[in-house]
């Protein structure tokens, strides 16, 4: 039997599948971007939370994070080599739900 708490792809899916990570990613496979620019292109997340998962992000080597010496400092966050090879999946994910949401949305009205 495999030990599905050790599963590497669980431990991945687990960060990738959370909902700020995956639109953080959509949003900094346009370049790099300031973290105020980020929270104005993500407005429903809060500050916390937007820090939070940035921190885990340049954890696990998706991002990276860049700080300039101004005052006060700005700190600039980029897709990595690493996080620039999740969007093809990423993308194959999202067109996927697009085609499939008229599909999920009637089976959700039949399931009430």
């Amino acid at each position: 039997m495999q030990d599905l708490a050790r599963c590497p792809v669980r431990h991945v899916l687990d960060h990738i599948a959370a909902k700020w990570t995956t639109l953080i990613i959509l949003e900094l496979a346009a370049g790099p971007t300031r973290f105020n620019a980020l929270g104005r292109a993500l407005p429903d997340v809060s500050r916390r939370m937007l820090t939070q998962s940035l921190r885990d992000l340049e954890r696990d080597g998706l991002i990276s994070r860049v700080v300039y010496p101004t005052k006060p400092p700005s700190v600039e966050y980029a897709l990595t080599a690493l996080g620039q090879s999740l969007l093809p999946p990423l993308r194959s994910l999202i067109d996927w739900a697009e085609i499939s949401a008229p599909e999920i949305a009637a089976a959700r009205t039949m399931a009430r």
